[in-house]
């Protein structure tokens, strides 16, 4: 697995980046990891009910629908963006099998801080008691996977609160700083992802090595 840090991008950019990645993994079989934050933006899944997103005309940031699942969420500065893409052919073509080693490995990437993190059972993402830390949302092209996974770091969360997180009414959105009550910096958070993530990944493909760029 090659792992890319992107920086602050827009998130336009982003989706160039994944749709020319997912044409490379598809020629070629070379999987990527893209580690980055995005300018401030809302995301919602292509769906009809985007009640989450409350009234878009009067939000503070533009609106992106993608194609992965879910309701509306936030990305911006301070929140660390993981986009794998890799080849489910090789991994048993199954989206929920592969939406539970994501979770798990954002679970371990948060408990490597010290934070208790955990699954909530009818609801995707990461959790720290009713608190979500980290929103996952996934979409594949071709049985290759593209979006991924948003864990908050800073805590300022601000964001969020125009819209309905997830479309969970009364969801409590926290970070690792929140938890930890000091500001965790970014970086720190990116190098143990790209650790993690890799290691999650690479059982999963037998001979499957890691590339650092």
């Amino acid at each position: 697995m090659k792992i890319v840090w992107l920086g602050r991008i827009g998130f336009s950019e982003g989706l160039k980046y994944q749709a020319d990645a997912l044409e490379h993994c598809d020629r070629t079989g070379e999987e990527t990891l893209f580690l980055l934050e995005h300018e401030p933006v809302y995301t919602i899944g292509r769906r009809l009910d985007k009640s989450s997103l409350g009234n878009s005309a009067y939000l503070p940031h533009p609106v992106f629908e993608i194609n992965r699942g879910g309701q509306a969420t936030y990305h911006g500065p301070g929140q660390l963006v993981g986009y794998p893409i890799l080849d489910l052919k090789k991994r048993g073509k199954d989206l929920h099998v592969y939406l539970r080693r994501l979770e798990n490995a954002v679970i371990h990437l948060v408990e490597s801080f010290g934070v208790g993190a955990s699954y909530c059972d009818g609801k995707t993402g990461v959790w720290v008691g009713d608190r979500k830390i980290a929103s996952i949302g996934i979409g594949v092209r071709r049985w290759i996977t593209m979006h991924g996974f948003a864990l908050n770091v800073a805590s300022d969360l601000t964001g969020f609160l125009s819209i309905t997180p997830c479309g969970l009414t009364g969801v409590r959105m926290t970070s690792l700083s929140l938890e930890l009550g000091r500001e965790i910096a970014l970086e720190e958070v990116r190098d143990r992802a790209a650790a993690v993530l890799a290691g999650e990944f690479a059982e999963a493909a037998v001979g499957e090595g890691v590339i650092s760029d």
